[in-house]
């Protein structure tokens, strides 16, 4: 079975066969080494036949990694003309797994479950989710965030309990200077600003004849790629009420590290960079884009609703439905000279908006189905990145929905993911997941 299942995922991950558990110490032998393996992103139990489950308590007491439950058998068909009690009590998955399940469910671990032939395509998309979710979760465990100033005055729903992020979700969130990175980009070099630019004329359209502009975007992006390797960050904040001793807001260089699957929040707002770098390792293996985005502005046409979606210049180019475009304009915000951006209209197709929020007691994920539609009428005073999109089932409920469950505007979009990869993230990881689509009604909103 291990072989066979190796054969579907390829190079994708390793599967390893460990002994088979006859009692409460091989178990927990077991899982010590599921545990103690830096490399390990989950376990998978199948129960062949008849699996005493007591044994397993002492073992899955200490699991600390997220585990699948493969309900299936090794033969596909009963041999009706010659089975017999052997066959019977050699292959007892019926009835193993069920006494494995009560016991997993007893102790209350949070875990998937795939019921199937195991080489059948929904039980093997099954696995590769929890695969994706698995990968995530460990990515999650050991990822540093950066917050370059401090939450945006007076905000509430990017705000968040820093310590509780990183006992629940491994989360590391810790204050840094914004002279700090200053004094970085005071060092960069010409070379390195030649080397940058060259970067941005292979990836991107030219729209601007304010090189100067872009070199300053160019500085920035390389300062912040030093600091993001000193300091092991794969995920950053700022916030235009603190850029002292910056000429710009960072624009273009933040544009381009989001395509290289380093989180962003902007305002402060570490939930939405850390789960931005989290979805982005979960939509590895998946196509389509997955990033940052906020809530703006609605065209409220009746029966025809839309949101434009965008923020004021760090919208990822994994969204572009066409090559972006450098451009720099005036910023009303920040109080600084004209940033340079990346300008493109969005892409359209089936997607999900995801937003973390800390609910004081505990956190929740709101995660709605959405469609990206094509942006019908060009926007030339709008010099940002956008995209439009419909919510799910309609307008009054999709929004209605996710004000009270206490969405935020900030949020990721994920042309890549779809709810049930969310739900899974949020079972496995012990969070409370609300999940707005073609199904919510209106009696939804006040279960939330």
């Amino acid at each position: 079975m291990v072989d066979n299942l190796q054969k579907e995922f390829e190079e994708d991950i390793q599967i390893e066969l460990l002994p088979t558990v006859i009692d409460s110490e091989t178990c927990v032998e077991d899982i010590k080494i599921v545990n103690n393996d830096a490399d390990c992103i989950g376990i998978i139990t199948w129960m062949h036949t008849f699996s005493p489950a007591k044994m397993w308590i002492k073992g899955l007491q200490i699991l600390n990694k997220p585990m699948l439950h493969l309900h299936t058998q090794y033969k596909r068909q009963l041999p009706y003309e010659t089975i017999d009690m052997d066959f019977m009590n050699l292959n007892q998955s019926a009835h193993g797994d069920r006494e494995f399940g009560f016991i997993v469910s007893r102790l209350g671990i949070a875990h998937e479950v795939a019921s199937g032939y195991y080489l059948d395509e929904h039980v093997i998309n099954r696995i590769k989710r929890f695969v994706r979710v698995s990968k995530a979760i460990q990515y999650s465990k050991n990822l540093k965030v950066a917050m370059f100033g401090n939450n945006m005055r007076d905000v509430s729903v990017t705000d968040g309990d820093r310590v509780e992020s990183q006992i629940k979700y491994g989360w590391e969130v810790n204050y840094h200077a914004i002279g700090d990175l200053v004094e970085l980009i005071s060092e960069v070099t010409e070379a390195e600003i030649s080397k940058k630019m060259a970067e941005y004329e292979e990836k991107y359209e030219f729209n601007t004849d304010n090189t100067d502009s872009v070199k300053v975007q160019a500085k920035y992006e390389i300062a912040l790629e030093k600091f993001i390797e000193a300091q092991g960050i794969k995920a950053f904040t700022d916030t235009f009420e603190d850029l002292h001793g910056m000429e710009q807001l960072p624009g273009l260089a933040v544009q381009n590290l989001m395509d290289k699957e380093i989180g962003f929040g902007p305002e402060g707002d570490y939930k939405t960079a850390a789960l931005g770098t989290v979805l982005q390792v979960m939509a590895r293996d998946k196509a389509g884009a997955t990033g940052f985005i906020e809530d703006y502005t609605y065209d409220l046409t009746q029966g025809e609703e839309l949101e434009l979606a965008s923020h004021m210049l760090e919208v990822p180019p994994a969204f572009a439905a066409e090559k972006p475009k450098i451009e720099v304009h005036p910023l009303g915000i920040g109080g600084k000279a004209d940033p340079a951006r990346l300008v493109f209209n969005g892409v359209s197709g089936k997607g999900i908006q995801v937003c973390m929020t800390d609910m004081g007691d505990h956190f929740r994920l709101v995660c709605a189905d959405i469609e990206l539609v094509e942006i019908p009428k060009d926007m030339p005073k709008l010099p940002v990145a956008r995209i439009l999109y419909r919510h799910e089932p309609n307008f009054e409920i999709g929004t209605t929905a996710w004000l009270m469950a206490g969405g935020g505007h900030h949020s990721i979009v994920s042309t890549a993911l779809d709810s049930d990869d969310i739900r899974l993230f949020a079972h496995l990881t012990g969070t409370e997941c609300i999940i707005i689509d073609k199904n919510t009604t209106e009696k939804d909103y006040y279960s939330f």
